[in-house]
């Protein structure tokens, strides 16, 4: 088995960033003399993060959170908050991928509770094949299917957020028994 059949590439580097370049320019249009508290949702957005406030020509501050589930039931809640307040701010959550969209829509209620001017969502990654509920997602980078994804913030075990593209997992097991596969696709790659 070679490591093209255990992992492809979905996404290049650079689609990511043409796309990045152009979520920025719109939210750069559409918050034309504001300065909006861009949220990054921890830890896996952190790339996207990064890269998008590059394109930002506007003045914005950035501020982070980290969310965790607990108990039988998946309960969400902040881990860990916000250092800015968010009240009478315009507030750009950035997503790396919105799936069944159960924590997205809390956490919108969560801040929305916290009275924000206004509130949008920009996401690199879509999965909306699996939506369990309907959440506006204001920008999104990319409509993906139902793959197990690697790379560009996403991460297994930990493990291959540095990846400067998207993987599709194609074998499971075999990523499981040799996660060094993606790293020796990527440098190859390179």
């Amino acid at each position: 088995m070679t490591d093209a059949d255990v992992v492809v590439e979905v996404i290049s580097q650079d689609a990511i960033a043409s796309r990045v370049a152009e979520l920025g320019a719109a939210i750069s249009a559409d918050y034309a003399g504001r300065t909006p508290m861009v949220v990054a949702v921890m830890t896996g957005a952190l790339w996207f993060l990064a890269d998008l406030v590059r394109h930002l020509d506007l003045p914005h501050e950035i501020d982070f959170l980290m969310l965790n589930r607990f108990g039988e039931g998946g309960r969400i809640r902040i881990a860990t908050d916000t250092s800015q307040p968010l009240t009478g701010r315009d507030v750009i959550i950035v997503e790396d991928i919105v799936d069944t969209g159960l924590s997205l829509t809390v956490l919108r209620r969560m801040i929305q509770d916290r009275e924000p001017t206004s509130l949008s969502v920009v996401t690199l990654l879509d999965k909306a094949t699996r939506r369990l509920v309907d959440v506006p997602l204001e920008y999104r980078g990319f409509e993906v299917g139902d793959e197990y994804l690697v790379g560009y913030g996403l991460d297994h075990r930990h493990k291959l957020r540095n990846l400067r593209s998207i993987y599709a997992v194609l074998d499971f097991d075999a990523l499981q028994s040799n996660p060094d596969v993606v790293d020796r696709l990527a440098r190859h790659r390179a």
